[in-house]
């Protein structure tokens, strides 16, 4: 009777799923993968020991992007070696928001921790947003304290977004704050709803509204390779970031056209005024033509915004998936997502 009930107690357990899910998007990172699970399964069995109660038990989750060398077959070697390491091999590369989406989706754990291959994010500081998360946050971030080991190019670009986008976007997203961070079930469940193509995860978790906590940490270098974000990589991101998330840009331009029009009206009173009273034309084609090419440009530059959003837009209304999933590798046994209208 005892056997009986072990049984029935492990099968539900298996139908809740685990209670931590580790995502881990990767784009050809396989001298990363076996130096990542050292460091991820030791911090998750210290987890367990200081949180007996809730982290018995986990799964990590792979999401290879579309890699050209070795990472999935550096995955699949680590599953004899590792616990429950789970695979999803995307048809092509979508890019690194849409294989978090991915992840997402198949993650099964009470609470979803997203996490980069290449350690610049410590594994070790799981306990620290398990614990926030155990005492009442649904969203628990992890804020970069300290990135002197970045380069300087990439720490100002990086400090000048997180400023333009707070004061742009109507939900702000906690400065130094990336995709490392603690999802309770519930914000999961509410991302997954969400149906927009271009996807700014950041965003997208800022707006969710759930209750949040934030953790501090140093980042450290990379373990192996380099990062394969380059400027025009990052201007696109901005780009699609303040674009997903606010309208500001466009309310910006109809004030500054409404300032303009005025002024171009008042200079017009101006011209006339001077005609009627001194009889002659003002002289000045040097400041005409400069006026002129001011506004011109001027002009261009809000096209170009106009045209950002219209791209989004023509995106959206095509619905196609955000991404495609080729095969899988471990989920043989449970039940897997549907990813037909993702």
């Amino acid at each position: 009777m005892n056997h009986v009930t072990s049984t029935a107690d492990d099968t539900a357990r298996e139908e809740r799923g685990p209670v931590l899910s580790i995502v881990v998007p990767v784009l050809n990172e396989e001298k990363a993968i076996e130096p990542f699970l050292d460091r991820t399964v030791a911090s998750l069995e210290a987890t367990a020991k200081l949180h007996p109660s809730v982290c018995n038990s986990y799964e990590i989750v792979f999401v290879d992007d579309g890699s050209t060398d070795a990472t999935v077959a550096a995955v699949i070697a680590a599953r004899q070696r590792f616990g429950d390491i789970r695979l999803v091999m995307l048809s092509r590369s979508f890019g690194k928001d849409a294989a978090l989406s991915a992840g997402l989706e198949f993650a099964r754990g009470a609470a979803v921790i997203p996490i980069d291959v290449d350690l610049q994010d410590p594994p070790e500081l799981f306990s620290s947003l398990v614990g926030k998360w155990l005492d009442g946050a649904k969203v628990v971030n992890a804020i970069r304290r300290d990135r002197k080991r970045e380069s300087f190019g990439k720490r100002f670009t990086a400090a000048a977004f997180y400023r333009a986008y707070n004061i742009l976007a109507e939900r702000p997203i906690p400065r130094e704050a990336g995709d490392f961070r603690l999802l309770d079930r519930d914000v999961v469940d509410t991302l997954k709803r969400l149906p927009e193509r271009i996807r700014f995860m950041k965003g997208l978790v800022s707006w969710a509204g759930f209750p949040a906590s934030e953790v501090y940490y140093d980042r450290d270098e990379r373990v192996s390779g380099r990062s394969r974000w380059r400027f025009w990589q990052l201007w696109n991101f901005a780009l699609d970031g303040i674009t997903s998330s606010t309208t500001t840009p466009l309310r910006i331009w109809t004030y500054f056209g409404g300032a303009m029009a005025f002024l171009a009206f008042g200079y017009a009173l101006f011209i006339v005024s001077t005609t009627l009273l001194l009889g002659r034309a003002t002289p000045g084609y040097a400041s005409l033509i400069t006026v002129v090419l001011i506004l011109g440009g001027l002009n261009l530059v809000a096209l170009g915004i106009l045209g950002e959003y219209i791209g989004r837009i023509f995106n959206e209304v095509k619905g196609r998936p955000l991404y495609v999933v080729s095969s899988t590798v471990g989920f043989d046994d449970i039940r897997q997502p549907s990813t037909d209208v993702t």
